[in-house]
């Protein structure tokens, strides 16, 4: 369910502009001199005009308003080029702090959302902010001082001209604010399509080799045309009222000018205003309609950046991950903190912990949609074969006990949908148990921060996603600080040693967009050399030998009783032969234990995992 959009205000736009006050009252004051530059071109227009009827000298006249214009041209270039700049810089500011938020969000937030959509935060929501500052405060502003200073002197000037210009102002300005209010609402719409649109096309485009072999281009293109063809209504319906906004002023304005030339040159004619004030006027009065104008046109810009804004607020407002942690002395940090090591690990114990994602969701646990420990993954509320639960109550794990000593190594096993690869997450802390509690070396993990959990873990995910990137950025993932030399000692631990070679690169090779130039078993292997790399004391592996062939299973086999010397493993299996040495197996079925032994006391005194073990061959029926 999304959450309550919330309008933006200006208010909140502010905090975005701190760290460029500096520059933007240099904008300021350049733009006060080029306000002024402009206001002040009719006056010179006036006395030359009055000069050349009254038959005095005006050469003064020409050369300031030669000056006037030049200096007006200069200074409004810089105006213009400081404002984008800084706009550039605030949207810099704001992309950072936007992807920072997104990074740091529980994982829940991203099931409940569609990345293409967040992606379009980070990238068009964020450019249209930039015309708030270019199109939006500065412009309305400089527009508000020049309107205000046309209207004194043209006040001064005739003021019975300037009612006649007046009434038709209000006419104008009383419909462009009228149309503003549906303008920002139209302009979120335009968003939300877009960021819909984008979500299709990255979807499409992230599966485009599942689409191919299923033939299934057509399909999906009509996917993204119906968003699309979504996205282009609501632009139309933006572009039918911002295109009234640009008549309306005009046809008042003009009938304004018709209006004031008419009436004007009756009193010129009848003596009662020189010739250079009616000019000087009607300047102004264009002076009147440039900022009128301006101000409508900063005021539609800035509509559509305060609702791109309450997308992006939208996401800021989220807590992160760890605004949940508790704050602890130093001394209570010390105490809580286990004293697991790479050379000591942990003892895991879970005590009745269950979990239903519908039940942690209400009540606000942590919770989420989904227990998706990396691209692909089960969910909390779905079974382990990706197929989806219909009951949002439906408990996932129910009162599940079991203790992992230190230094052994556990397996998990059952049918899809036990509950496995929601126990690797609860491990994680990627979601809290709706009931019950886990323990680090006695420390009940909701008393530990995350990142100190965390960095305790190894975790090899089920679909071993790989990051765009060269081999040497996957890697060092985890471990940035690590040799050429010890990566590629890791890889030939993992049977990769000849990945580097496929190219000069080597350890540079380019593994594509999410490692699509990887087979699904070199992926996983890259997982593991990624993790056995980081040296954490505890290692949890989902599914870490799907998709490998029989001898590279037993090659990692032997990596692992490497690796899991002076460590805590444990690993989700659907292969019995992979976990069949294990220190301890327990079997999962429908979210709770149903058996805990070796290998032999489980054939012997559990009929599920008997009938496992069958089915794979390891037993005679």
């Amino acid at each position: 369910m999304q959450p309550t959009a919330q309008r933006a205000t200006l208010r909140e736009f502010f905090p975005y502009l701190r760290g460029h006050v500096r520059i933007l009252v240099v904008v300021a004051v350049v733009s006060l001199i080029s306000t002024g530059l402009s206001i002040a071109q009719p006056l010179m227009v006036q006395q030359l005009v009055n000069s050349v009827s009254a038959s005095e000298p005006a050469t003064i006249f020409i050369w300031l308003l030669v000056a006037i214009t030049l200096g007006g041209a200069v200074f409004g270039a810089a105006q213009s080029y400081l404002l984008q700049r800084t706009a550039e810089s605030v949207v810099l500011g704001v992309r950072r702090s936007l992807v920072g938020q997104l990074l740091s969000l529980p994982i829940r937030e991203f099931d409940r959302r569609r990345v293409g959509d967040l992606i379009s935060r980070v990238g068009s929501d964020t450019t249209l902010m930039r015309s708030v500052i270019t199109s939006g405060l500065f412009e309305i502003v400089s527009s508000i001082l020049m309107f205000c200073a046309a209207v004194v002197l043209m006040v001064l000037i005739d003021p019975l001209l300037f009612g006649i210009t007046l009434s038709a102002v209000v006419v104008g300005a009383g419909g462009v604010l009228f149309l503003g209010r549906l303008i920002r609402k139209r302009s979120r719409d335009v968003q939300d399509a877009v960021g819909s649109m984008t979500a299709a096309v990255e979807r499409g485009l992230s599966g485009i080799r599942t689409i191919k072999a299923s033939v299934a281009e057509e399909r999906e293109a009509a996917v993204i045309d119906v968003e699309a063809t979504t996205a282009f209504r609501a632009g139309i319906a933006m572009a039918r009222l911002q295109a009234a906004v640009q008549p309306i002023m005009s046809i008042c304005i003009q009938g304004a000018f018709i209006v004031v030339l008419a009436v004007g040159g009756i009193r010129v004619a009848a003596g009662e205003l020189q010739l250079g004030d009616l000019i000087a006027f009607i300047l102004y009065l264009f002076l009147l309609v440039m900022p009128i104008g301006s101000a409508m046109g900063a005021f539609v810009q800035i509509q559509s950046g305060l609702a791109a804004l309450d997308r992006i607020q939208e996401i800021a407002r989220l807590e992160p991950e760890r605004a949940d942690e508790k704050d602890l002395t130093p001394a209570e940090s010390a105490d809580s903190t286990p004293t697991s090591t790479a050379t000591r690990p942990g003892t895991i114990e879970l005590r009745d912990v269950s979990f239903s994602y519908g039940s942690a969701d209400d009540d606000g646990a942590g919770q989420g949609d989904a227990t998706a420990i990396g691209a692909g993954q089960q969910t909390p509320g779905s079974p382990e074969d990706g197929t989806l639960r219909d009951a949002a109550d439906q408990l996932v794990l129910d009162g599940v006990s079991f203790s992992v000593p230190a230094g052994s190594r556990t397996a998990l096993v059952g049918p899809s949908g036990a509950g496995k690869s929601t126990v690797l997450a609860l491990l994680e802390r990627f979601y809290e148990p709706t009931d019950g509690t886990i323990h680090l070396d006695g420390v009940a993990l909701p008393d530990l921060p995350r990142s100190a959990l965390r960095s305790q873990i190894g975790l090899v995910e089920q679909e071993a996603p790989v990051l765009s990137g060269t081999l040497a950025d996957n890697l060092r993932l985890a471990a940035p600080e690590a040799t050429d030399e010890q990566l590629r000692r890791v890889l030939a631990a993992v049977g990769l040693d000849a990945l580097g070679d496929r190219s000069d690169d080597g350890l540079d090779l380019n593994l594509g967009e999410d490692g699509i130039r990887l087979s699904g078993g070199q992926r996983q292997r890259l997982a593991w050399a990624r993790v056995i790399l980081a040296d954490r004391p505890l290692l949890l592996m989902d599914e870490p030998t799907s998709a490998v062939d029989s001898r590279t299973e037993q090659l990692l086999q032997r990596t692992l009783g490497e690796a899991s010397r002076d460590r805590t493993v444990v690993v989700v299996a659907h292969r019995l032969s992979t976990v069949a040495d294990f220190d301890q197996i327990v079997v999962l079925d429908q979210g709770r234990v149903a058996a805990t032994g070796t290998h032999e006391e489980l054939l012997d005194s559990s009929e599920l995992y008997r009938d496992m073990a069958s089915r794979q061959r390891l037993v005679t029926a």
